[in-house]
């Protein structure tokens, strides 16, 4: 858990350099992520448990895989540019609770304490809102790609759990990956990027390394305990909180009253969960 949650952590940090220190576009970031994850999964793939059943269900996964990456990439530049790491993971939270409202349409019970998390959740963020963090933000003008990232993300999830009978996460997502960096490359210049902007481009490829090696390790947290797994994200959202502290970022009152509301939201959420099968 502590090594997917720094591979992850480092991967979002990254991101937000990208966006804001690297100055790369949209498709240039979207290309360089989708290309040099498609190589390093492929060569992860041999560690992994693996198949693709040649059904049209399988190739509608790549298909709908790739329009959620597509759009993550794309969306999440927008964003980052004016949010924090830390604040894009709070917004992240509200995933998580529709992924709990999908389960209760499907028969799961409605649990009071989760609600209240949710509740308590909702209202951090709108401290977080409300305050636009260390500096001002206009989150109009990021709404819509805001709300697509957080679809996107969604959308991920549930693509990957409905299609698992046809395709593992690992064939349905390498696949789409190169798919985007085929549709990309007429329209980039993948010498041209590093000519002009060796630092960024590296610095994007190289931290795909901890992506895929955090993907491969929380494979093997699922396959020991979905309780332990259900804490990574969480404890990501600490991480990101605590060295936001440690930079001594300057956060205004509002923005640390609802980071804090955020993280306590998201992790009794959580544990609201798991406790009925502790007890």
């Amino acid at each position: 858990m502590l090594i997917v949650t720094a591979c992850y952590t480092v991967t979002s940090l990254n991101d937000k350099y990208a966006s804001s220190g690297a100055k790369l576009g949209g498709n240039e970031f979207t290309f360089l992520m989708c290309s040099s994850m498609s190589v390093f999964m492929a060569a992860s793939l041999p560690f992994q448990h693996i198949y693709f059943s040649l059904t049209w269900q399988a190739f509608a996964a790549v298909a709908l895989i790739a329009v959620c990456k597509m759009l993550e990439f794309q969306m999440s530049m927008i964003v980052l540019r004016q949010l924090s790491a830390f604040d894009l993971k709070a917004w992240l939270g509200i995933t998580l609770f529709a992924s709990y409202t999908v389960d209760v349409i499907n028969g799961a019970r409605l649990s009071a304490l989760k609600l209240l998390c949710i509740a308590a959740t909702v209202l951090g963020l709108f401290f977080i809102a409300k305050s636009g963090g260390k500096k001002d933000v206009d989150y109009k003008s990021i709404a819509l790609p805001l709300i697509l990232y957080l679809t996107s993300k969604f959308g991920y999830g549930l693509v990957i759990k409905g299609f698992s009978e046809y395709a593992s996460p690992s064939m349905q997502l390498l696949p789409a990956l190169v798919i985007i960096s085929l549709i990309l490359l007429p329209k980039v210049s993948p010498v041209k990027i590093f000519k002009e902007n060796p630092k960024g481009a590296f610095n994007v490829v190289l931290a795909r390394i901890p992506n895929t090696a955090g993907m491969i390790v929380e494979n093997a947290v699922i396959s020991i305990s979905l309780a332990s797994y259900s804490f990574i994200q969480p404890m990501i959202l600490v991480s990101l909180f605590i060295i936001g502290l440690i930079r001594r970022e300057k956060y205004t009152r509002p923005n640390i009253i609802g980071s804090v509301i955020c993280v306590a939201g998201v992790i009794s959420f959580q544990i609201a969960g798991i406790a009925p099968h502790i007890i």
